[in-house]
């Protein structure tokens, strides 16, 4: 079982700290996309957290199950309008079953990275494959490394959070293909530091993944609108098919 760095501290301030990602045309493009491939039928969300894209995407009509590690974090979507509604399993989810199969299976806002082992994140993409219909899509939202970013020697990247009281620093081995995320926020309580491990991954790593699962690349997106990916996207939505 990984190690669960989205405990009660990170939960209780977790949906006041996202920032963009909160967003209502940030989390409608990525519903509108979800709802689309859904097709009618159900959702697999992998890493539910507090319901940022479920609940809106159960709002939606499309039938919604999650899973998550955190107790914590699924307390906080269990309290909101429509979130005692979701069944979540407790679990890895690289690992955890579900006793049903869905339409559409996805992970987003780059926790696939969460999983740091690249056994675990084939091992994820395979418990997906179990998890879909035939002819059913996995999808990933995740950041595309930005190691060329880097001037030859470094390790370490800095980034901003769009606010003066919020920071961060991303540190990278490229050895072993691992990371750490610094987050420093500064609320009444004064400043908080958190870090949280992480495997970047590739999009052509994914790609070999899914094949490995049994499953095929179906489309490559820079953003949830579509956006066409190229050699300079930061971002990735990446869709894969079960065949059937």
């Amino acid at each position: 079982m990984p190690e669960n760095h989205f405990g009660e501290e990170v939960a209780a301030h977790y949906d006041e700290r996202l920032g963009r990602w909160g967003d209502s045309e940030v989390v409608g493009a990525a519903v509108d996309l979800l709802a689309e491939l859904a097709g009618g039928g159900a959702a697999l969300e992998l890493g539910i957290g507090t319901g940022r894209i479920a609940l809106p995407l159960a709002a939606r009509g499309v039938p919604v199950h999650g899973i998550d590690l955190s107790e914590a974090m699924v307390e906080r979507l269990r309290k909101k309008p429509g979130g005692a509604d979701i069944p979540v399993t407790i679990g890895d989810f690289a690992a955890a079953r579900v006793a049903r199969t869905f339409s559409v299976a996805y992970v987003v806002f780059n926790t696939i990275q969460n999983l740091t082992t690249q056994d675990a994140q084939v091992a994820c993409f395979e418990n997906v494959a179990t998890h879909l219909d035939p002819g059913g899509c996995f999808v990933v939202e995740v950041e595309v490394p930005q190691l060329q970013r880097l001037p030859p020697g470094e390790t370490i990247r800095s980034f901003s959070f769009e606010s003066p009281t919020r920071f961060g620093l991303d540190e990278f081995d490229v050895l072993d293909q691992r990371a750490v995320s610094h987050h420093y926020f500064v609320d009444d309580a004064g400043l908080v530091f958190r870090s949280f491990p992480f495997r970047y991954v590739w999009p052509s790593e994914l790609d070999l993944m899914a094949r490995l699962a049994g499953m095929e690349a179906r489309e490559r997106w820079s953003g949830w609108r579509r956006e066409p990916f190229t050699s300079d996207s930061a971002m990735l939505v990446g869709v894969w098919r079960k065949p059937g």
